[in-house]
Parts: structure tokens; sequence; C-alpha cells
């Protein structure tokens, strides 16, 4: 999920502070500095809490000292050693911070403009506010570590699916290895209650799993032999035997996983505007705090040092960009928490920035608002032909497809008949397959594959709602088979938000026009075409984007690899059955609901709606007090409010999106 920093590769065993804002080094040996709390969350509250706390004590018995008891001791080099033991727990880490950030080149951080802000706080004598600016600001800090950590705990949640121990079989015996031991062949025994560890087959003869973990759905899902089931998966009845199919790491989940992790590299717009900002802004407040304290100098008549040491102090304070660089990626990264949470999920923020503004949304029609499972509805074979004979062909043909329909006509027609010489078997991207079956050639997919091999027939297919299988055997039409697909029952549901949120919706097939319009009409969609190849759906996506309008595609991200890379966004449904939809698409739905669609949509409105209230919430206050500041108005007091406080405000309002309800 989106961090709200560069990826971490820090070493493991290196020492954190309560900041640790973590500096990375690429290839280059560019520097750049971040927040980062990933360590955080290992710390308690207190734990977090307890500098600040330590350094409230001493600045209350401080300020004690100095208005209530007024000690005649009390004062002096007494008073000012007194003050730093209350500034070290707070201050000492950030001083450290600004110089490590020296040391790799980055001289204007916000480390630097802290301590040197509070640092000239003790020079003019002002000790009780130099420490509480630090104090304040450390309060910050540890309610920022509170924020990301409670983003990150979606992710967590999902890193936490995988055990790291199995059960096997072996000769009969179970024996508990570690996951990563395990091999492709071995059988898993699964208690109600366990989680699976790494994806395989269902050897028992049924089954009930909670795939939350990976759906997002909480519904028990019936499994039966032979099934493909996933790592993350609940065992929820009765005692389950799994033979692997796939390594520890090359998991569904460990590539779903490895996905969320690597979310980082993809940054949205605003994100990136805003690092690239806070380098340019955090030099120049800098420069501007030095001409606020020595400019005066030329131009006023009783130039009193201390004065305007203070002022530029507060300039600084406020200017430390905090909110900006902390708040808006982690309101990026509540939104990819809230979207794994609902079982969708983000490749980066990039692409909740580009969903809120989505103008069209094409959409495949098979698997993506039909259910993809096809039924044989009607057989009509001439009767010339051996209808047993052209049913075994069109079983045989049909088990060298990929295709949903290959199963259809399987599941009608019964076991497959290997005895069968098959020679020359090729698909035909958009039409069908043809080949030679015991020396016959034979021919089945649609009616532009008939044409496509100049094949005589005499049924207006146009009439049709159904998909139709046309076949053809010695170059003579020998008939056709109607299969049925139903539509999701959340499809029409899908394209009515959709419409609403204001995106014109467009659903683009290979399915022949008739059973394309029938569905279109059914959903009440904006423009469908049928019949489409490949290639015509990147033409249409192509049209589409020369108006200079955005384009999301949905599909399952293998067939429609060249539409799903050219769309601005690619959306793969039912992310968790396919390898390939993991790689190709930027936002995968891991289960098959269409009307997460819209979802992800309104995800990505709300987070980008909450990161420029932040944006300008920070710029606004900022903006007042750093000219009261200057103009000598504002005080100590107004520049924390302005730096951590706006910072804590903007950090509350990005993680408002956590506990958002997206469901319509």
């Amino acid at each position: 999920m989106e961090h709200c920093c560069s990826t971490d590769n820090r070493p493991k065993n290196k020492p954190q502070n309560q900041y640790s804002h973590e500096h990375h080094h690429d290839d280059n040996h560019e520097h750049g500095h971040s927040h980062d709390h990933d360590h955080d969350s290992d710390k308690s509250t207190f734990q977090l809490f307890l500098p600040a706390i330590i350094s409230l004590v001493l600045l209350l018995g401080g300020l004690g000292l100095d208005f209530l008891v007024k000690p005649d001791w009390f004062s002096g080099w007494i008073r000012l050693v007194f003050y730093l033991i209350a500034y070290i727990p707070v201050g000492f880490p950030v001083i450290k911070e600004a110089i490590e950030s020296i040391r790799y080149g980055d001289f204007f951080s916000e480390f630097f403009l802290m301590s040197i802000a509070t640092i000239g706080a003790f020079a003019i004598g002002e000790y009780p506010e130099g420490v509480a600016v630090m104090l304040f600001y450390a309060v910050g800090e540890a309610f920022q570590g509170m924020a990301v950590s409670r983003a990150k705990l979606n992710i967590k949640t999902l890193l936490d699916q995988r055990p790291d121990e199995v059960t096997i079989l072996e000769n009969s015996k179970p024996k508990v290895i570690k996951a990563e031991e395990a091999k492709i062949g071995q059988i898993i025994q699964l208690k109600p209650g366990e989680k699976l560890a790494l994806d395989g087959e269902l050897l028992s003869e049924n089954g009930s799993f909670n795939t939350a973990a990976l759906t997002g759905e909480s519904k028990p899902d019936g499994k039966q032999k032979g099934d493909a089931v996933y790592a993350g998966m609940i065992n929820l009845n009765s005692v389950s035997e799994v033979v692997i199919k796939t390594e520890f790491k090359d998991s569904k989940l460990s590539k779903i996983l490895e996905m969320v992790q690597n979310a980082t590299s993809q940054k949205a717009k605003t994100e990136l505007f805003i690092r690239k900002f806070a380098k340019i802004y955090t030099p120049i407040v800098t420069f501007l705090a030095l001409g606020i304290f020595l400019l005066p100098y030329f131009f006023v008549e009783t130039y009193d040092y201390k004065d305007w040491l203070y002022r530029a102090c507060i300039f600084l304070v406020v200017s430390c960009p905090c909110a900006l660089v902390i708040s808006i990626p982690l309101g990026y990264f509540g939104g990819i928490g809230a979207g794994s949470k609902n079982g969708i999920l983000f490749k980066g923020s990039s692409f909740i920035d580009i969903l809120s503004d989505i103008k069209n949304m094409v959409m495949d029609k098979t698997g993506t608002l039909t259910e993809g499972v096809f039924q044989v509805k009607d057989v009509n074979i001439s009767a010339e032909f051996n209808k047993d004979e052209i049913l075994k062909f069109l079983n045989f043909i049909e088990s060298k497809s990929t295709h949903p329909i290959a199963t259809a006509v399987h599941e009608y027609v019964g076991e497959i008949d290997h005895n069968l010489k098959m020679e020359n078997i090729e698909e035909i991207a958009g039409h069908g397959l043809k080949g030679k079956i015991d020396g016959k050639d034979f021919l089945a997919g649609n009616f532009k594959l008939m044409d496509k091999f100049g094949i005589q027939y005499n049924v207006d297919h146009s009439q049709f709602v159904e998909t139709l299988i046309a076949i053809a055997l010695d170059g003579k039409f020998a008939g056709y088979i109607t299969i049925s697909d139903k539509i999701k029952e959340d499809a029409a549901k899908t394209i009515s938000e959709l419409k609403s949120l204001g995106i014109k919706t467009t659903m683009l097939s290979g399915d022949k026009s008739a059973v394309v319009k029938s569905v279109s009409e059914k959903l009440s969609i904006d423009n469908a075409f049928g019949d489409f190849l490949p290639e015509d759906k990147v033409n249409k996506v192509k049209e589409i984007k020369s108006r200079g309008e955005s384009v999301a595609f949905v599909g399952d991200g293998v067939n429609d690899a060249p539409v799903v890379a050219l769309s601005d966004v690619g959306i793969a449904m039912g992310g968790l059955g396919s390898d390939a939809t993991i790689e190709t698409a930027d936002v995968v739905i891991q289960d098959d609901k269409p009307s997460k669609i819209p979802m992800a949509v309104r995800i990505g409105k709300e987070t980008k709606k909450i990161v420029w209230q932040n944006i300008i919430l920070a710029f606004a206050v900022k903006a007042v007090v750093l000219i009261l500041g200057a103009g000598g108005i504002a005080t100590m007091w107004e520049a924390v409010f302005a730096d951590v406080g706006v910072a804590l405000l903007a950090i509350l309002n990005a993680v408002r999106i956590q506990n958002m309800k997206f469901n319509v």
C-alpha cells in the first residue's frame, strides 16, 4: 500500500529514534528525505509519548519556578541548564536528524528549521518557548506515528494472512513444516479455522472457505473437489485436504502482497508536486527568515537583534512543511487502505488520482458484466451429419481453448475422447478454432470464422440474442449451438452508479452484436459494440482518447492486455484467479462484483477531496501566521499552532477516509 514515504531500504538492525525520517539512497546517490513511521507500530502509545511527557513535566516545573515560586537561585546558568534538560528528550532526536540530513546534502530539512528556530529561542533567553515549540513538535510527530500505524492496519491484516507453518500428510501421517519448505504436489491437511498457506486444488469432495482476506467478502465460498483454493482462505467446516500447486513465494496472495508493497513507486501528481515544492520552498523560507533577522539592521533606527531574531524564529517554525509532507501521502495511503478493506487493490496513488476524474468507463462483457458461466441452451446439427460425432469433435477441439464457452461445451458433452487424432489445431483471435481431427477439417467459432473460410450457411445469426458456436466439417456447414450467459446481479446498479458519477459507459465485446445489444439495453449502457476483435477494442479506446477524454478499461487483464496498456487505468475483474491480471492491471478487483468499479471511483474522489482540503488548510493558516510573525504580531504560540496544530488537523482529516463507508 501507499506508504507515506519512499520504499524503506534501511538495514534491519539500524537503530531508530522516535522521528527516524529515513534517509534513502538510490544508485545515483540521490538523497530523499521523508517521514517514516514504520517503527512506530512496534511501540506502545506510552513509549511514543514518553519523551514528550518527560519534557512536559520539566517544562511545567520550570514555568512554576518562573512565575509562581520565583526562588532567587532559579536564574542564570541554573535556569538555562534546567530548561536544557527539559529540551533534550524532544530536541536531541530532531537535532540528530538535522545533522544526518546535512551529512547527506539535505541542508534545508524540517529538522534543520526546527533546530535553528528553537536554538534561536534559547539564544535570546526565551527558554520556555524554545522547549514548548520542540515539545509540541514531538507530540505532533507521535500523533503522526499513530496515524500512519492506523493507516497501515489494513495492510498488516493482509500481510498476516499467510501462515508461517503448514500441516502436510507424509505417509498418511500429519507433519508440521515451514510453509516456505512445502513443495508442489504435497498434500496439506487443513483443519477447521485454519488458514491455507499456499495455492492448491481441493482434494476433498467439498469444502467451505472464508475468502475475506482476498476478496473483502465475508460470505462463505463453497468449493468442490478439483476447485482452486488460494493462500489466505480460511477453512470453515470439516477437515480438508489440498494438493499444493504453487510454491509459497508464487502464490496469488504473495503476488498481491508484492503489488501492495510496491505501490509506493506510483506516486500521484499532487504528491510528487508537493515533494518538489518542499525542496524549493524550504530553502526560500530559510533565507527569508535570515533576511527578517538581518535586513532591518540597515533600515530600522532602533534595531534590537533579540526582537528580530524572535520574529525570524517564529517565521521558521511556521514555515515547516510538516502538514503537507505527512498529510498528503497519508491521505493517499488511507485511500489505498480503504480500497484494500473492500477488496480493491490500487497499484499506486497515481491511479486513485486518475480514477477520481475518469470520464469514460469502457467494459468487457463476458466475466465483467455477465457471469461468464456459460450453459449450452440449444443444439442444432444438420441431419446429414452425425450429431454425436460433431459434439465429440467439438468437445475435443474446445479443450484446447481457455474461453469459458469451452467449459460449457465440456459440461454438456461430457468426457473428452482422447483417442481422436489431432493435427494443426489453431486458435484464430476473435474468430474461433480450426484444425484437423481424425483426418477431417473442423471449424468451431463465430460466423465470422465461417465467412473467413468461405463456408456457406443459411442461418440469420444476427437475430439470435444468445452466443452461437457455428460448426463446419470438411468445408460444409454442420450447424450451430446456442450458449447462454447470465447478467450479474449488481451489473445494472453498477451502470446506474457510474452514470450518477458523470461517467460515460461503453461495452466492447467479441460476442455478436445482437447479444451485446440485448445486454446493453437491459443495463442502459450508453454505447455498446459487438463482433469486436482485440485490435477493434484498441482502436475504439484510441478514438475516445483522441477526444481528450480519460479512459478506464475493465476486463480480465489477459486477453485484453493491449487495451489495458493503452487505457489511463486498467481495471481487472476477479484478479484472484489470474497471475497475468495482477501483472497487467493498475487496479485489481479481487472478487467478480462490478459494483466495486464505482466504489473505486468514489474512493478516488473522496481521497482527492481530502488531499486538497489539507493543502488549502495548510497554506491558508501558514500564510496568515507567516505575515503576522514577520510583522511582530504573532508569538511562538501562534507559530506552534500554524505548524503542529495544522499538521494534526490535516492528519485527522486524512485518516477520516478509513472510517468512511463506500457501499451505496
